[in-house]
C-alpha cells in the first residue's frame, strides 16, 4: 500500500499484457481493379480515373468524354484548367459565355475501402455532384456490424456498395438511389470536371 487512502502501489516489474492481434482487413485486389469492376458491376458507361485525393477523400471517378466540347476545346487551346481558385470563377454571372465548356461528364464516384465507415465517409461528398458508391471486401459485408450499422447509413444518403472478393470478382450488395436530384453546377463541379478532364487526357 502507498499509504494514502484509496492508492495502490504499483510495482515497476510488472509487464503488461499484450491485447489478442486482430488482423488488418485487406483489400482482395488493387484499388483501380476494384474501382473498373465495380463500374461495370453498376452500369456506369466511363472511363474509370485513378483514385485520387479530391475535397480530402480517397475517390475514384468515372467519367465520360464529351467529344463535341473537347474538340472546341482542341479547336481553342482550351486545355485543362486544375487552378480551383481560377474554375471558381467561372460561375460567376459575368463569365457566362466567356469560359471554356465542360468537356467531360461525371458519371459517377467510387470509393474502395477496407471499412464500412472509411467508405461512406469518402463517398458521400460527391453525391452532390453524381452518384457514388463504396466497394467493401467482402469480409465486411458479412458482419453484423455492416448489417446493423453500415446498410441503414448507405440507404438514407443513396450511396450503393459493392462487395469484393479475389479475381477481383465484384458484386452489388446495395443499389444506389435512382431518384437522386442532381445540384446546380458550381465553382467546384467544374473543377472536379477539369482535373477529370485532365485525368483523361492523360490516360489516352
Amino acid at each position: 500500500m502507498t499509504g494514502i487512502p484509496g492508492r495502490t502501489a504499483v510495482s515497476d516489474n510488472l509487464t503488461a499484457v499484450p491485447s489478442p492481434l486482430v488482423p488488418p482487413v485487406e483489400l482482395p485486389a488493387k484499388v483501380d481493379e476494384l474501382a473498373a469492376a465495380a463500374a461495370r458491376d453498376l452500369g456506369w458507361q466511363g472511363i474509370v480515373l485513378p483514385e485520387m485525393k479530391l475535397l480530402g477523400r480517397r475517390i475514384s471517378l468515372v467519367a465520360q468524354l464529351m467529344p463535341d466540347a473537347h474538340a472546341e476545346r482542341i479547336c481553342l487551346g482550351q486545355a485543362p484548367e486544375v487552378d480551383r481558385a481560377t474554375v471558381a470563377t467561372w460561375v460567376w454571372p459575368e463569365f457566362t459565355g466567356r469560359v471554356p465548356a465542360a468537356a467531360v461528364r461525371i458519371v459517377g464516384a467510387l470509393a474502395v475501402a477496407r471499412h464500412w465507415r472509411t467508405g461512406l465517409i469518402n463517398a458521400v461528398p460527391f453525391l452532390r455532384y453524381c452518384d457514388a458508391a463504396m466497394v467493401l471486401p467482402m469480409s465486411v459485408v458479412i458482419t453484423n456490424d455492416y448489417l446493423v450499422n453500415c446498410l441503414p447509413r448507405a440507404r438514407a444518403y443513396g450511396v450503393g456498395i459493392a462487395s469484393a472478393a479475389p479475381g477481383p470478382e465484384v458484386r452489388m450488395d446495395l443499389p444506389g438511389r435512382a431518384d437522386r436530384v442532381p445540384a446546380d453546377v458550381d465553382g467546384t463541379h467544374r473543377w472536379l470536371n477539369e482535373l477529370a478532364y485532365e485525368q483523361i487526357l492523360s490516360a489516352v
